[in-house]
């Protein structure tokens, strides 16, 4: 792993519940993430604790997609499972990354011209591990709401286009 990319990893590791505490005041308060306003501290800060350790292992992978695949389902399944709206859900991810990254700035530990350089090397990679992150969720929550679809379509016993329109059997 790069040294630039351990600096920034050491600081969210050793801060993890300050920036996750400092995650929920926005999400609690953030107009575009009502869901959030009611959702239990411990809870949402649970959330983001278990998603910045997952992510933190991102940075040293051979196979970050894959691995990305994993992690940002499981975020996803409870997501969606906790009732969750899917663009809260993804402005949720944008809001822990915004405040890895400020909480990073704030300790000013990208100082030199050199560290510059290396901070920008840095949010290139968290940018490219939360791309990453913002499509898993966004695919597994399409897988998740057309396999709902499916299971409510066939109990409900219909057929034909109406379940065709989210990937369920083509009509005959």
């Amino acid at each position: 792993m790069r040294p630039h990319a351990t600096k920034l990893i050491e600081i969210v590791e050793q801060n993890s519940r300050a920036i996750a505490q400092q995650w929920y005041k926005n999400v609690k308060i953030n107009p575009k993430t009502p869901v959030y306003h009611t959702l239990k501290e411990e809870k949402a800060i649970e959330q983001a604790l278990t998603f910045y350790s997952g992510f933190l292992k991102l940075f040293a992978t051979e196979k970050p997609f894959e691995d990305a695949y994993a992690l940002f389902s499981k975020y996803a399944d409870a997501s969606y499972r906790d009732g969750i709206p899917l663009p809260q859900a993804v402005y949720a991810l944008i809001l822990m990354r915004r405040h890895m990254w400020l909480f990073a700035e704030y300790q000013a530990i990208f100082e030199t011209a050199v560290d510059q350089r290396h901070a920008l090397e840095s949010q290139s990679r968290m940018i490219l591990m939360f791309d990453y992150a913002e499509f898993v969720v966004i695919d597994r929550y399409d897988e998740l709401m057309r396999k709902e679809c499916e299971d409510k379509c066939k109990a409900m016993k219909v057929r034909g286009p109406l379940l065709s329109l989210w990937g369920g059997e083509k009509p005959k």
